[in-house]
């Protein structure tokens, strides 16, 4: 899956308050969630749907109804790639600073 797809599925605050949705209470059905959306619908249907595509919301069938789930893997991708690299350096210096400072006498 193409982080392209996660950055833009992410960029749409709709889609975002979609999944803050889905990590308050996973599993959720197409009802459910439009219950807590000020839309139509065939609109939440179309956000769903890009979220899909992102692989940041999977289904399960149930009977005649789908539950929606929360995927984090690609947001955790996305921080492994983007967040973590650059907090590395910040951690490694601040490990040093600790480790100097232990050495130095009061």
């Amino acid at each position: 899956m193409s982080m392209d797809a996660v950055f833009r599925a992410l960029a749409d605050p709709t889609r975002r308050q979609l999944l803050d949705s889905l990590y308050a209470r996973n599993g959720q059905t197409l009802n459910a969630l439009c219950e807590r959306m000020d839309m139509t619908r065939q609109a939440v249907t179309k956000h769903l749907a890009i979220l899909e595509e992102a692989n940041l919301v999977t289904t399960v069938r149930r009977g005649r109804e789908k539950e929606h789930y929360l995927n984090p893997v690609p947001i955790n991708e996305i921080a492994e790639r983007w967040i973590g690299k650059f907090e590395r350096h910040r951690l490694d210096a601040l490990s040093d600073l600790k480790k100097r400072l232990e050495r130095e006498e009061p």
